[in-house]
């Protein structure tokens, strides 16, 4: 006797509530949720345009934009597809980056194209304005079929609002930007489409398995949620047993086959057994196969074992990852920030914004913490409160188990609440479909319109913006994140051009300024801000801070030939306060030792450049 496969189950739960409130009693629709997901894609798509039309540069204001426009053009003009050495920066030898060519490849791709009839500048500019523009369609793609999976047509609707206001706001995909970070979250949208397919669904956890590689890939910034939902896989699995053994299995296969294939396509053999906590290495590439591996097997084996029998299983295989991170990587356990020098923890990575912790934020810029906070608080205690009351329980702990240690991560370093922000949309999305539908059917209540309507307000983190806006013009201050970081005029094209007409050597200027000037000159640069160039930050420092005499002796030992001085640049005042006889302070007041010869003579211009004649 054939005994039938149980059918697949969504993710609400108990039975009862396998349709979602909010659909219940759902509106007549206006349009079709392909029209939808269109105009949504359409509204982010004229934002972005209208920004990249008023901007000034065709290169985002991050040096990570700029530096991946570096990388590149050297790729481009035949640096190996394994040799991500940058030669131009730091010492003499260069640096060997931690990015993913998985990200060079389609913008190199679309500068050929454009190239194909468009000036080399222009189909830079071309390629750079396109490609944030076409990674909206799977965030806004990926956002719509997770709340539609948890919620219905309502609940998409909402999402959809909540993921057009949140990316207009978002510089990440306005043109030029096109550091890894977007395509990150488009990586993480599309996961969570996948994650939040019926239980028993195949096709969405393959995808799932499929993104949570390429997201390991791609940077390590996403290794903790894709480590978060491989466990959230893993636990339903072993909850649910036989009717999320084949989603299981598959997401185990997809989530290996892909980090085992792209770890082969972009490491080089030379470097299959270095381990780096940065990157794609032999470490993270043990432990998301075995990872993977391991809950094939134990789903393929025990699924229609005991619910016991499944919980040792997967028990079992946490061992045996376990014993894999520590015997392969245990230095991937801690922050890989921590073993940075004391004096660039300092006069460095403590001014970088992105990399402050929330009590650096309360102190420095408390506006942010609204709109990088609140949103995704909310939609933790939204959560809790579920669980609590057994609504859609599991659905809950889902989203709770990826948002927690993202407000963790951020808590650390604020750079983490872009994702904190992202996935407060699902829950949020949820609550206030689920608000709406209670609010139409208590037309009387105002409370139930007040409800919905608050809820939808404090769920978008533009609108905490707007209110530190209004705060801070009321109070007098400065302080708001909706003011953006203006660029130095130091890193602007006109300031930078003189480098540009001198012999090629070696720059001695400003962390801040090595990714402008790699990007338009040929000279190499002691100094740009990314962790594995440590030596030549150091150096940079250090002839800054030396008195002059010895900082002469410091730029001979470092072949340094020409020396770029910003005064307005905040390391640069910084150092001068550090070391009030040292060279950088010596030069902000006027005196300029006979060693340096000035190519910039202007009073006018904001970046001084000298000659370093020993």
């Amino acid at each position: 006797m054939t005994i039938a496969r149980p059918s697949a189950v969504t993710l609400s739960e108990p039975a009862s509530r396998n349709v979602a409130p909010s659909t219940a009693t759902s509106p007549k629709r206006a349009v079709t949720p392909r029209v939808a997901v269109f105009l949504a894609i359409l509204v982010v798509a004229i934002a972005s345009i209208v920004a990249g039309i008023r901007a000034t540069d065709y290169v985002g204001a991050d040096n990570d934009d700029a530096m991946r426009l570096v990388e590149i053009r050297d790729f481009l003009l035949g640096q190996g597809w394994f040799d991500m050495m940058q030669y131009r920066l730091g010492l003499d030898g260069g640096t060997l980056m931690h990015w993913s060519r998985l990200v060079d490849l389609p913008i190199a791709g679309l500068i050929i194209v454009f190239g194909l009839f468009l000036k080399p500048e222009a189909a830079e500019a071309a390629a750079l304005f396109i490609w944030p523009i076409l990674l909206i369609v799977p965030v806004v793609a990926g956002v719509a079929r997770a709340c539609r999976n948890i919620g219905g047509y309502q609940t998409m609707m909402i999402g959809l609002v909540l993921i057009a206001m949140s990316m207009i706001s978002n510089v990440r995909f306005q043109p030029g930007n096109i550091d890894h970070h977007n395509v990150q979250l488009a990586l993480i949208a599309l996961l969570v489409a996948g994650l939040t397919d019926p239980l028993g669904r195949t096709s969405g956890h393959a995808i799932a398995g499929i993104m949570a590689g390429l997201a390991i890939a791609v940077g390590a910034e996403t290794t903790p949620l894709v480590a978060v939902a491989a466990l959230v896989v893993s636990l339903r699995w072993a909850w649910h047993g036989q009717s999320m053994d084949r989603a299981a299995m598959v997401f185990g296969l997809s989530l290996a086959a892909t980090v085992a294939a792209t770890f082969i396509a972009t490491t080089p053999p030379r470097l299959y057994g270095t381990v780096t906590c940065d990157n794609l290495s032999f470490g993270f590439f043990a432990i998301a196969t075995a990872g993977g591996l391991a809950l094939y097997l134990s789903a393929l084996i025990t699924s229609q074992r005991s619910r016991r029998a499944r919980i040792l299983a997967l028990a079992a295989s946490g061992v045996a990852v376990a014993a894999i991170t520590l015997s392969s990587a245990p230095q991937c356990l801690q922050n890989p920030l921590a073993s940075l020098d004391p004096l660039l923890k300092t006069l460095w990575l403590e001014r970088v914004q992105e990399a402050q912790s929330i009590v650096q934020t309360v102190q420095t810029m408390p506006s942010y913490l609204g709109f990088g906070f609140a949103a995704g608080i909310i939609a933790i205690i939204v959560c809790l409160v579920r669980i609590w009351r057994n609504d859609r329980r599991e659905l809950h702990l889902v989203f709770l188990a990826l948002c927690l240690p993202t407000l963790a991560i951020s808590m650390i370093q604020i750079r983490g609440t872009t994702f904190l922000n992202f996935l407060s949309i699902f829950p949020l999305s949820l609550a206030v479909s689920d608000l709406r539908t209670r609010a139409h059917r208590e037309p009387k209540i105002i409370g139930a319109e007040l409800a919905f309507a608050g809820l939808m307000l404090v769920s978008l983190p533009s609108a905490w913006a707007v209110a530190a806006a209004g705060v801070a013009k009321i109070t007098g201050a400065d302080d708001t994140v909706m003011g953006g970081i203006a660029p130095s005029a130091c890193v602007a094209r006109d300031a930078i051009a003189p480098l540009a007409d001198e012999p090629i050597g070696v720059v001695a200027a400003p962390s801040n300024l090595g990714a402008s000037i790699l990007r338009f000159t040929h000279h190499r640069v002691l100094a740009a801000p990314y962790h594995r160039n440590q030596a030549g930050m150091l150096a940079e420092l250090n002839i800054g801070l030396a008195p002059a005499e010895t900082a002469k002796d410091l730029l001979i030992r470092n072949g340094v030939t020409l020396l770029a001085f910003c005064a307005t640049d905040g390391q640069t005042s910084l150092i001068a306060d550090h070391a009030p006889d040292g060279l950088y302070a010596t030069l902000g007041q006027g005196i300029v030792p006979a060693y340096l010869q000035p190519v910039t003579t202007s009073e006018k211009m904001v970046l001084k450049i000298f000659r370093v004649e020993l």
